[in-house]
């Protein structure tokens, strides 16, 4: 059993992390981003480098027997792994729109137990630890209780030409029922759904996309919240995933049904 005090600690070398993630972040944001395409044609700049590169060392000094599974850069190997996506959107950053936040999660035995997520461009740092709460800025935070078909429903989704689920279909199903927008960052629309402003995001991501949902996984459902894989089923977050379904609980259950009749693979 990991005692509190410990727990506590990671979670505030978390959110030093995520401020000086977030002071990059802010730095290139109005300087020359150096932006530049990665393998899969998805966008990386100086600050996802950066970020990354600062995460590891600062590992490496503080607790050198844990590992770091960047979206850029990995070290080590353990089953204590810092999960972390620098700048989730990363291609609305390039292009000047403040959407991006920072991630990080601790990740035991493929648990998700400390969870940040930092905006620095509205300054709120959401954070929990699991069995503890969520909270934004110290101030504790809950999901709503609408249901899809409420005229309050808003809801995420988030699509690319190289995912492996195809999810048209079941947005346009469940678009009978709930406003969809995309806003450019998985991580930042959940952190909607934790602060209670929409209730339901859905995600295709599966190579690699453990870092866009591990810390979104402690946050939104200590919140109250439910995040499984697109089919309902739990899953690790220090491996690749199986897509996401992030939302505040109630409508969980109905998404996973419409999902599974809709969902076809690219």
């Amino acid at each position: 059993m990991i005692i509190i005090n410990i727990l506590e600690e990671y979670l505030d070398f978390a959110k030093n992390i995520a401020y000086q993630a977030g002071d990059i972040i802010k730095k290139y944001f109005v300087e020359d981003k150096g932006t530049s395409y990665k393998y899969d044609q998805t966008i990386v700049t100086k600050a996802d480098k950066e970020i990354n590169r600062l995460l590891i060392e600062k590992v490496k000094k503080k607790y050198p027997t844990h590992s770091v599974d960047g979206e850029e850069e990995q070290f080590g190997q353990s089953d204590y792994m810092w999960v972390c996506d620098p700048v989730d959107g990363t291609a609305m950053y390039a292009r000047n729109i403040p959407v991006a936040v920072f991630s990080l999660a601790l990740v035991i035995k493929g648990i998700p137990t400390i969870g940040v997520v930092y905006d620095a461009f509205t300054n709120n740092l959401y954070y929990a630890i699991k069995g503890k709460g969520a909270y934004r800025n110290k101030q504790k935070i809950s999901v709503n209780n609408i249901e899809l078909d409420d005229m309050k429903s808003v809801s995420n989704f988030d699509m690319w030409p190289e995912a492996e689920y195809n999810l048209y279909d079941a947005v346009k199903k469940l678009g009978e029922k709930t406003y969809f927008v995309s806003i450019g960052s998985v991580i930042r629309a959940s952190m909607c759904i934790a602060n209670g402003d929409f209730n339901l995001a859905i995600y295709p991501g599966t190579k690699h996309r453990n870092c866009d949902i591990a810390a979104v996984k402690v946050i939104v459902e200590e919140a109250g919240g439910k995040v499984t894989d697109l089919f309902g089923n739990e899953q690790r977050y220090d491996s690749d995933i199986n897509g996401a379904i992030i939302s505040n609980s109630i409508v969980h259950d109905e998404v996973v049904e419409v999902i599974k009749k809709c969902i076809t693979k690219f």
